[in-house]
Parts: structure tokens; C-alpha cells; sequence
């Protein structure tokens, strides 16, 4: 069992690029099970997390939060082990001094699909209102295409340069993640 002493403290991890210089991940976290923590532009702290696949967790991450995520330290472990994960997530929050905004205030945007549906127009709220079950489906695929493409064009401005596919299914629930 990890004790205190042998977790690393953020502050002695290098910072790590987001993106590579061809504008992707790096794929050297592929199903690696860790801690990490994502730091904006300014190497501000703005959320810190763990995964059983880092690189996937990171991506979803970055579809979410474009502009928060500049800057990463990273944790690998070599088990599963949901209470050391937790550990060292729970001791980095702590050095930081607060709560970063992504485990506090901002945790759902951080966390879960994005939520198209809080973008629909007052025109597409009245035609849901109106509509049959496959119509309110529509409604909401349309207006999650909207906001995939602008997530899309946000990426591109942050320089991303990889394939981003969105699940199909959620869609018609109005929600955008990663397939």
C-alpha cells in the first residue's frame, strides 16, 4: 500500500505539453492507469483526476475545456487500485492550496458529456414543445450537431490536429462525448 511519503508531490513532476507538436496527444498513456492533473495556459491548476486509461480521459477533457488545457503531470501506477488513486489525487489538491475549479465549482463540465441541450434556441425550445418524440429527437440531434462543430472549430483554434468522433447515440439525447 502507498503510503504518504511515497506519493510524489505535484510540484516535483515536470509539466508536460497537452498537445505534441502535431497538435495530438501523446499516445504513451494509452491505457495507463493514473493520476493527473491539467494546468491552463498559465500553468494554473484546474482539475485534478484519475483514470484507468489516461489517454482517453484526457481527450474527453480536452473536447470539454479546450482553453483550460495547456499543461499536464502525470502518475502512472501499475494496478488498479481505486484508494491510492484517490490518495495522491486527494494530496495534490491539498498542496495546491484550493480546490481547483474542475473538482469544485466547474466538476460537471469537467466530468460529463457536454449538455447541448442548454444551448437551444427560444425558436428550437418552441418547436420541442411542439413536437412528437421523433421531432424532439431531431431537435435535439440538430442542435448537437451546432455545438459539435463549434467544439470542433474551438479545437482547431487550440492547434488540435486529431480525429475527434462523437458518439452517434447520445446525440439524440441532446449530450456530445467522445465515441
Amino acid at each position: 500500500m502507498t503510503t504518504q511519503s511515497e506519493i510524489p508531490t505535484l510540484a516535483s513532476l515536470e509539466y508536460i505539453a497537452y498537445l505534441d507538436e502535431n497538435g495530438s496527444l501523446t499516445e504513451d498513456n494509452q491505457k495507463k492507469i493514473g493520476v493527473y492533473a491539467i494546468f491552463d495556459r498559465d500553468r494554473q491548476l484546474k482539475f485534478v483526476g484519475y483514470s484507468r486509461d489516461i489517454y482517453l480521459s484526457l481527450k474527453q477533457h480536452l473536447i470539454r475545456k479546450p482553453q483550460a488545457c495547456y499543461w499536464l503531470k502525470i502518475q502512472t501506477i501499475d494496478r488498479p487500485n481505486r484508494s491510492i488513486l484517490e490518495e495522491i489525487r486527494q494530496a495534490w489538491i491539498g498542496e495546491n492550496g484550493t480546490n481547483p475549479p474542475g473538482n469544485g465549482e466547474e466538476e460537471a463540465m469537467w466530468t460529463q458529456p457536454i449538455d447541448a441541450k442548454l444551448t437551444m434556441t427560444e425558436e428550437e425550445k418552441a418547436q420541442y414543445q411542439q413536437s412528437d418524440e421523433l421531432g424532439k429527437t431531431k431537435i435535439y440531434k440538430k442542435v448537437a450537431r451546432r455545438v459539435e462543430e463549434t467544439v470542433k472549430e474551438q479545437l482547431k483554434a487550440r492547434g488540435v490536429n486529431m480525429d475527434i468522433r462523437f458518439n452517434p447515440k447520445i446525440k439524440e439525447q441532446g449530450l456530445l462525448d467522445l465515441k
